[in-house]
């Protein structure tokens, strides 16, 4: 495998529209083009004498003028020419970023929460291996590596000269300590190393993972927090600060409110900061983000709802904002063991009778309709829309086959943590109204659904945004709170995991995706798609995966 500069490349990061400024240019240089014409055939046709006795005659005069006006205008050529733009504006050396999601502290190992993977892996922590802007495996400490033909050994071979951030040599033995203390002390996120069985550093440049069995996703743990190598010698508190080899290190931590990284002068590798210094601000508060954007306190905001963002798109001289893709699916369960919803036709109509477009329209228009659970960045998708399209009269009729009517419709409540609001319970519950189901909604604190619907399984239906991807695992564990138990799924998941090939394993995912689908344990309301709108100027942020996947050494602002 040839080896990539980096975790992430630019096919989805901002770039500064430069069409206006482009247009005024070459307008500006045709008028300049022509005074410089006409300076210098007049220069030109001047034979300056020799002067007697070291005076100046008057006609001297004139040509030095001349001279020195043809001098400015070569110089307006030199930075006006027909065609090219104008030199780029200095990058500032800060730039502050908003964002929603704050971490209470900085220990990844310990510490749960996709916003540590956000600001940390990447920035300042780096692994074996990592994920571009597609979600595809890309090298990263690791320039390549190879695997065994029975799929169960894995070598890594390492770059040169790479150091962390506080001076220390990175090398094999810092790989293999690290794997090994997350299985041995059980960090988070180890049970993603499914089939470990052994790891070791061959040489200073060689790591080797051995499996007991094949894994056709060890790649994609390793591109997270399973994979990050730490510095095995250093002493410091991982709550507060870091010490990693990525191109940035932790300046200031406030907890819940604001990081600061500083540009990591020892950096090894090719992604070397653009920015000096990026301040990250988290904002509970929709509305203070916004004004954070428009009065300049931040220059990205990441994410913004499709309707607040509306100004902005509007504002196109000022603001730029784009979608971007992500792995989340907005989930709505239905509790596959539950008095009603363990009846298949049940859970079939309600299907039938959700509006994904109506929904999708009322958010903007920017996400994914997404019929199954495997989003359009993950292996194994395809798109199974036309499974479920909504229908009215399938849905009543399935309904009446399960023996409810008009006079006996059918009761259902929905229990959701109020992080989402109130706005999806709301449609949901007029668009199964139209079937002739009556459902009730309770949106809860977050803790209360997580012990009577995540923990106790006591609920019909439910709502959440799974964000992660490479997610599957949740529809082949008969113990999750879904309570959906195919042995179908189950098998076809563990051959997709088995595979020696990821055209096999994709295969089985997508077969087995294909058949939850068709169950209707779920249905999936919308793949999100996130927002981020930025002020103009502000170039490389990216914006696919950006709530997990956050690297900001190409970021820059030139205002």
């Amino acid at each position: 495998m040839t080896q990539q500069n980096g975790a992430y490349g630019d096919a989805d990061a901002t770039k500064a529209n430069t069409d206006n400024a482009d247009a005024a240019s070459t307008g500006a240089t045709s008028i300049n083009a022509t005074k410089a014409g006409t300076d210098a055939e007049l220069n030109a046709s001047i034979k300056p004498r020799k002067p007697e006795h070291g005076q100046r005659r008057p006609w001297v005069w004139i040509v030095i003028a001349v001279a020195v006006v043809a001098a400015i205008v070569a110089a307006v050529l030199v930075f006006n020419r027909p065609g090219e733009s104008a030199p780029a504006a200095a990058a500032k050396n800060t730039i502050a970023i908003g964002l929603k999601l704050p971490p209470t502290n900085l220990d990844i190992r310990n510490q749960s929460g996709s916003s540590l993977d956000q600001i940390l892996i990447g920035n300042v922590y780096e692994g074996l291996v990592a994920r571009d802007a597609k979600n595809q495996v890309v090298p990263a400490l690791a320039k390549s590596w190879d695997i065994s033909a029975d799929g169960k050994t894995y070598t890594f071979h390492l770059n040169t000269g790479i150091t962390f951030s506080n001076g220390d040599k990175l090398d094999a033995s810092d790989a293999a300590w690290s794997i090994d203390e997350l299985v041995t002390k059980q960090y988070h996120d180890a049970e993603a190393l499914r089939n470990f069985k052994s790891v070791r550093a061959v040489d200073a440049r060689t790591v080797e993972i051995t499996l007991s069995a094949p894994y056709a996703d060890l790649l994609w743990s390793l591109a997270g927090r399973p994979g990050l190598v730490f510095d095995r010698h250093a002493q410091y508190d991982a709550k507060t600060t870091a010490v990693g080899s990525g191109p940035y290190t932790v300046q200031r931590f406030v907890a819940n409110d604001s990081i600061s990284l500083k540009a990591n002068p020892k950096y090894w590798g090719p992604n070397k900061a653009k920015t000096a210094n990026v301040l990250v601000r988290y904002f509970a508060d929709d509305n203070a983000a916004v004004n954070a954007l428009k009065s300049g306190d931040v220059q990205v905001l990441a994410p913004i709802s499709e309707n607040l963002a509306a100004p902005f798109r509007k504002d196109a001289a000022r603001y730029a904002v784009k979608s971007g893709d992500d792995t989340d699916k907005f989930v709505l369960a239905f509790n596959s063991k539950g008095a009603k919803t363990s009846d298949r036709r049940v859970r079939q109509a309600i299907r039938y009778a959700i509006d994904h477009k109506a929904i999708i329209a009322s958010r903007g228009g920017v996400d994914k309709a997404l019929g199954g659970p495997i989003p359009s960045l993950d292996p194994g998708y395809e798109d199974l829309t036309d499974l479920y399209p909504h229908d009215v009269a399938k849905a009543k009729s399935l309904l009446a086959e399960a023996g409810y009517s008009p006079s006996k419709p059918l009761q259902l409540s929905l229990t959701y943590a109020n992080t989402y609001g109130t706005e999806l319970g709301d449609q949901l519950r007029s668009q199964l109204k139209a079937v002739g189901i009556e459902l009730k909604v309770n949106v809860v604190e977050f803790s209360t659904w997580l012990q009577d619907v995540y923990t106790n399984k006591n609920y019909d239906l439910s709502l959440v945004d799974h964000n992660e991807s490479h997610d599957f695992y949740q529809w082949a564990t008969p113990t999750y709170y879904y309570n959906y138990d195919s042995k179908e799924v189950q098998a076809l998941y563990a051959k997709s995991l088995a595979a020696t090939s990821a055209k096999e394993s994709e295969k089985y995912l997508a077969q087995a995706a294909r058949t939850v689908s068709q169950d209707a344990p779920a249905d999936w309301l919308f793949n999100y798609r996130v927002t981020t709108a930025w002020t103009k100027g502000v170039e490389g942020f990216p914006v696919n995966l950006n709530q997990t996947l956050l690297p900001l050494y190409d970021v820059v602002y030139r205002p």
